[in-house]
């Protein structure tokens, strides 16, 4: 779900926290930011297909870590921190479920489509689906070192993305009819 990934985006600039606590904040922003663009493809395109590159998305994150180790400016950090968490965002969903209106049926065999190899990653289940309660629980988890140990406004934006994310797990599976409604 948007807020897990969120929060694995603001853990992606742990490093940065800890050895370069002056930029923690604007990287942990970009890991944020980073994290959420992929799911933009609900809107423009095809979900988990054309904003989701689980191996090629680490043919820019691994070069822009690169730069920012060498080079650890404000904008190589943040431009590492988005990237990495871009790409670390399509990989975890080949973790769930598949791209579907109600996955907790199983009916795809699509999680996340890999462009290199021009084929479609099985869905693992290891979170059933977006918005299951263990789903949750993991976002509940990784909020707890945001919390902790990153500056303001972090620790706001992590406890907002567990208020969040238990409503969302809620209500997650009386969601469907409503969409279907709307969307026709």
């Amino acid at each position: 779900m948007a807020f897990t990934h969120a929060l694995v985006g603001a853990l992606v600039a742990a490093p940065v926290v800890a050895l370069a606590p002056e930029l923690a904040v604007p990287a942990a922003l970009a890991g944020v930011v980073g994290g959420l663009v992929p799911d933009v493809d609900l809107f423009v395109g095809r979900h988990r297909r054309t904003l989701h590159f689980p191996v090629l998305g680490w043919a820019l994150a691994v070069p822009a870590v690169a730069v920012a180790v060498a080079v650890p400016t404000l904008s190589t950090v943040s431009a590492a921190t988005f990237a990495a968490s871009f790409a670390v965002h399509a990989g975890t969903d080949a973790l769930g479920a598949g791209d579907e209106i109600r996955p907790w049926e199983r009916t795809s065999s699509e999680a996340v489509f890999d462009h290199l190899h021009g084929r479609w990653i099985r869905p693992r289940y290891r979170i059933r689906y977006d918005g299951a309660p263990e789903d949750a629980a993991a976002t509940a988890v990784l909020a707890v070192p945001v919390v902790a140990y990153y500056p303001r406004p972090l620790p706001a934006i992590a406890a907002a993305c567990v208020a969040l994310g238990v409503a969302y797990a809620l209500v997650r599976r009386r969601l469907p009819p409503v969409v279907e409604e709307f969307v026709g």
